[in-house]
């Protein structure tokens, strides 16, 4: 599930893991999240005001830097960090 509320140029953003799965209680999936963010701050493409990482949904704080929309970005994001994720999940399987 996605939320989104909009204040001018500043969005507050939650995604909730499907069937509220706590996938966020693995440090290494926490810092995908993490770098993820950084990396999009890094390259000019958001701002990020505030996050915070529960172990099933994340809460952000950012502000989508031009010519980016928060509609791609969003999608960006969730569709990256989901990905890298799932093959930590796989690599966790295959090795245990």
């Amino acid at each position: 599930m996605v939320s989104i509320r909009k204040t001018s140029d500043i969005y507050f953003f939650t995604a909730t893991n499907l069937k509220s799965i706590k996938l966020l209680e693995d440090d290494e999936h926490k810092n995908i999240v993490i770098d993820s963010l950084q990396f999009l701050s890094d390259n000019k493409r958001v701002k990020v005001l505030g996050f915070v990482i529960m172990p099933n949904h994340i809460h952000l704080i950012w502000k989508i830097l031009a010519p980016h929309k928060n509609e791609d970005f969003q999608r960006d994001f969730l569709k990256y960090t989901a990905q890298q994720i799932k093959f930590s999940l796989i690599k966790k399987t295959l090795f245990y």
